[in-house]
């Protein structure tokens, strides 16, 4: 009966994908987060060890991109380690950080996609910092869509980073901190953050049922929609990601009025 069901699921997804992608409206995101959310309990649900759950999910970032490409996506930010990730056992981080650095190598090889690492890289491993600056230079110059990779990062820790590189500018041009206390703003903080110059997202997308942020892009996403998919990330397919897609599309942005 299982056999039977995947047969048919893959003799009409495609025909209902396609009239998906033919129905989309015109008012579709420039920047989509995703927060790849749900490797491990995959790999257990499908009686697999943890390491295999973090490869099959690696292995569905480029088939991702590939539809973000295909709708005319801008900018995608991939959620890949947390801040908080960074104290798992070691057993589990040291295999996971080489799966995060092969994915970002391969992308880089590719040079469909400008790469740009996003997080705290002064805690990482010094190897995987220098990976994931070495795969931002060799796409540097690519003329496409700007991929934020998200690695050591924590919304929380964003902000401090921000003020912190605010400060230090500040000081280096002799500001006082009561003539800085009269002229910060919003559009100040703005300027320090990780994506600085990049515009909000528009969409966030997080996989496996969980519905709330969990730190991620935390001053970006205040005006941000959100779709929160029951499917665990390594099974998110393309039906799943138009759904989203469309999803927000219909809805009516307010942006807080």
């Amino acid at each position: 009966m299982a056999d039977w069901k995947g047969g048919l699921r893959r003799v009409l997804y495609p025909a209902y994908e396609s009239r998906l992608l033919r129905r989309l409206p015109d008012n579709l995101p420039q920047h989509v987060g995703v927060m790849l959310d749900g490797n491990r309990r995959w790999a257990k649900a499908v009686g697999r060890d943890t390491a295999h759950g973090h490869r099959a999910g690696a292995a569905n970032i480029e088939p991702l991109l590939g539809w973000c490409d295909e709708v005319g996506i801008q900018v995608v930010t991939l959620w890949l380690l947390s801040t908080d990730n960074l104290n798992r056992p070691e057993a589990e981080l040291e295999p996971l950080l080489e799966i995060i650095e092969e994915a970002v190598d391969s992308l880089a090889d590719q040079r469909r996609w400008r790469l740009h690492p996003v997080g705290a890289l002064d805690l990482l491993p010094a190897r995987t910092a220098e990976r994931l600056k070495a795969a931002a230079e060799a796409t540097s110059d690519v003329d496409g869509m700007l991929v934020n990779v998200a690695v050591g990062y924590g919304g929380r820790r964003e902000i401090a980073d921000a003020v912190r590189s605010l400060l230090l500018e500040h000081a280096a041009k002799g500001t006082t901190l009561e003539e800085l206390a009269t002229i910060i703003d919003v559009e100040h903080i703005s300027d320090h953050l990780y994506t600085k110059g990049q515009p909000d997202p528009d969409l966030v997308i997080r996989t496996s049922g969980e519905q709330r942020l969990g730190g991620f892009l935390l001053w970006q996403s205040a005006k941000s929609e959100f779709y929160f998919c029951e499917a665990y990330w390594p099974e998110f397919r393309r039906v799943d990601f138009l759904r989203a897609i469309r999803a927000y599309a219909l809805r009516e942005r307010r942006f807080g009025s």
